[in-house]
């Protein structure tokens, strides 16, 4: 982080703050769905979970940014009082790691929304791997671990990827991101929107 600027870091920490927040919200709709669909519930909104390292890296546009922010949301959660403890550090680190490195193939230059998608698909591999051997997935069938494993696969695409990136955009158009690369792309391509028009 040292060829960060403070802005950079103050976004990133309220982000991060943010949705530690949100991510605790989500706990009982998943809770809810597992109750309606079993362990497959979760999956369907898992991708949620990893929304601020897409959202973080989409608009800071450094090395460490996705990674970072998701282990900063993680360990709030856990001063918040997640009920899973110290343990849920560790678990956003791996989804950060996922989604850092889809921006580190790219050489942290790629912020497209093909990219995005594969973040939050990237964060969907790493934490499924991670579940499966924390929470016992190996004693359930083969086909509905598979489903499992697919359809968080989605959610990380929808979830954090495309959602991830609606957000952020949105936040751009309102002109608090004018300091950064994303609000000047946005004012950039207003712009020749306007000349167009």
């Amino acid at each position: 982080m040292a060829n960060w600027k403070l802005k950079e870091i103050v976004v990133m920490s309220v982000l991060s703050v943010v949705f530690a927040v949100v991510y605790l919200a989500f706990l009982p709709v998943g809770k809810l769905l597992v109750g309606f669909f079993g362990p497959i519930g979760y999956d369907l909104i898992f991708g949620i979970w990893f929304i601020v390292s897409i959202i973080a890296a989409y608009i800071i546009r450094k090395p460490g940014a996705a990674f970072l922010s998701e282990t900063i949301a993680a360990t709030v959660e856990v001063l918040l009082g997640s009920a899973v403890g110290p343990m849920l550090i560790i678990s956003g680190m791996i989804q950060g790691v996922g989604a850092e490195a889809a921006f580190a193939a790219t050489r942290w230059k790629n912020y497209t929304t093909k990219v995005l998608v594969l973040a939050g698909m990237g964060s969907a591999v790493t934490s499924f791997i991670w579940n499966f051997y924390l929470s016992g997935y190996a004693a359930l069938s083969t086909g509905y671990v598979t489903a499992m494993f697919g359809v968080r696969l989605v959610s990380g695409a929808l979830l954090a990827g495309i959602l991830g990136k609606m957000i952020s955009d949105g936040l751009a158009k309102t002109g608090v991101l004018s300091g950064f690369a994303l609000g000047k792309e946005v004012r950039s391509q207003n712009n020749e929107a306007q000349q167009i028009s």
